[in-house]
């Protein structure tokens, strides 16, 4: 007897785990309903889909009511509303959804067999299948498929009842809008693509017509612009013509295929993010160009020479203007990208094909713009450590530079001669250069003279001293740090180095121009006066 119980006990709880695993045990399954016919196939989730399309195409609604979970009807309404219920659903799946066949398996426990190893189900029967998500006014609504069992039939796939108990509600808001109803039957047949004629037809006109309403609206901003007497206001109008005529266009756009009609998903998947992010888009834009014209209205530094000594304040404010600038404009796009993610539900439903190719797609942006972002980084590095502030005069690469700008992605440096400089920021940032402006404006400037060996240095220092009372007193800085010094000497002569103190470094390097002429010059005067040479007398090839 023992034995018997133990063979038995397996046997009796396969029912159980069947039910657990392979499919939903139900009593009966729409008892309310006539027999379907032989030839309905459920057996696989794309049998059943299958089965709605020829359903539909035949608008055969009794034979589509099986393909429906109908658990929470009545018994006495399940003939009358399940057919009903199908066609509105297969209405909203044909306007809002774009099933991926691939995902939808045609055996019947849903085994994705060849899948990879990031799938969590993959190798494993299924009895529950998502096909989409839409959103309701409240909560999002799934279409999913469910294998179910009845007591006395086998197992098939149909539209869950949770599935079926949204229907109303998906099929109000994503049905056909009150303007689909008044058009004519004609513009209501199928035409090409799995379109509708009036789809067909319309899509064009509404494109053309969006672009007709950004047009009017860039026309409209101009002659406001023209008119207003005020320079802010007019700089401001002038810069939001643009968003403006792209924000009116999408937001049309975005009316109709959200309140008027409402088009087939291989449209409406495509068409409704697009004027999201068209609509989003515009207002950041509209956004950043406006507080662009008010920083650079009340912070213009054009007609200010950034370059004097007096002006660190205002080198420091406008350095800082750029970096804030750059992080605003940052968090502008984060923003606008999480408001587009959050309006839109493509990559919700279409998740895990995303989220099977993140890898590879991340590597692939990361190594495309991995140059613009290493640019956008290191200038918010100067813009933080202060390194080279706009007005600073430094040395690049030899270079006697302004910094005229710290953009996004470059540097503009202007060199003493007047030509500019474009120096990508990240390769700005990774080479040394010498700052003459940075912390403390006075700099020694260093004359550097090769005389002779008998040249008398004390003469030349005489000289020296009073060449100092020669030049521009206000350009000079500290006379107490002004000094004569033989640095080397070889056979050649020796090495003299004369240093100028200079109080600006941005007029350093004319003044010790300036005075390095009036130095050769009493020079040349104290060997003439004393016959004694103070230059060194070599020939070029005893020189090489």
């Amino acid at each position: 007897m023992a034995c018997l119980l133990f063979f038995a006990a397996p046997v009796s709880a396969q029912p159980d785990d069947a039910c657990n695993n392979f499919w939903y045990c139900v009593s009966e399954l729409n008892p309310g309903l006539v027999a379907p016919e032989a030839q309905l196939d459920r057996e696989t989730p794309r049998a059943t889909m299958e089965s709605l399309i020829s359903a539909a195409r035949r608008s055969d609604w009794e034979s589509a009511a099986h393909l429906l979970d109908l658990s929470e009807i009545p018994e006495e309404d399940q003939a009358q509303r399940g057919a009903m219920l199908a066609r509105q659903l297969e209405t909203v799946i044909s306007r809002k959804t774009v099933i991926n066949w691939d995902d939808i398996q045609d055996r019947p426990d849903a085994l994705v067999a060849d899948g990879s190893s990031d799938r969590p189900q993959s190798g494993e029967p299924r009895k529950s299948l998502l096909l989409w998500t839409l959103h309701l006014d409240r909560y999002p609504a799934s279409v999913r498929l469910n294998r179910i069992k009845p007591d006395d039939g086998d197992p098939v796939w149909v539209f869950s009842r949770q599935t079926v108990e949204n229907v109303p509600a998906l099929y109000e808001l994503y049905g056909p809008g009150r303007f689909e109803k008044m058009l004519p039957p004609a513009l209501k047949t199928q035409a090409t693509f799995g379109l509708m004629w009036w789809e067909f037809l319309g899509l064009p006109f509404l494109l053309a017509l969006a672009f007709a309403i950004g047009r009017l609206v860039w026309i409209a901003v101009e002659w406001l612009s023209n008119r207003t007497h005020q320079p802010l206001t007019r700089d401001i109008l002038r810069s939001i013509r643009g968003p403006a005529s792209i924000g009116g266009a999408t937001f049309l756009a975005l009316v109709v295929v959200s309140e008027l009609f409402v088009f087939s998903g291989q449209i409406n998947t495509i068409l409704s993010p697009m004027a999201w992010t068209g609509v989003v888009g515009s207002i950041l834009w509209l956004v950043v160009n406006s507080v662009e014209v008010v920083l650079d209205r009340f912070t213009n530094f054009d007609n200010t020479d950034l370059t004097q000594r007096q002006q660190d304040h205002k080198r420091m404010t406008a350095t800082r203007i750029a970096a804030a600038r750059r992080a605003f404009v940052v968090g502008v796009i984060l923003v606008g990208g999480g408001l587009i993610l959050t309006q839109t539900n493509v990559f919700e439903n279409l998740g895990l094909t995303i989220l099977g190719a993140a890898g590879a797609l991340t590597l692939i942006l990361g190594f495309a713009a991995r140059r613009v972002l290493g640019n956008i980084m290191s200038s918010m590095q100067i813009a933080l450590n202060q390194s080279a502030q706009i007005g600073d005069r430094i040395v690049y690469k030899d270079r006697l530079c302004h910094v005229e700008r710290i953009n996004f992605t470059y540097v503009q440096l202007l060199d003493w001669d007047g030509t500019r400089l474009v120096v990508p920021v990240e390769e700005f940032a990774s080479t040394h250069f010498e700052n003459w402006t940075m912390k403390e404006p006075q700099m020694l400037r260093t004359i550097k003279l090769k005389c002779a060996n008998e040249a008398d240095v004390d003469a030349l220092r005489d000289a020296f001293d009073r060449i100092l009372t020669e030049l521009d007193a206000e350009e000079l800085g500290d006379l107490d740090r002004a000094f004569v010094r033989v640095a080397n000497q070889d056979v050649f002569g020796k090495d003299v180095w004369f240093a100028l103190p200079c109080a600006d470094p941005n007029t350093s390097w004319d003044l010790a121009c300036e005075a390095r002429e009036k130095i050769i010059a009493a020079a040349a005067k104290i060997a003439e006066d004393r016959g004694i040479d103070v230059f060194p007398s070599v020939t070029p090839g005893e020189a090489a």
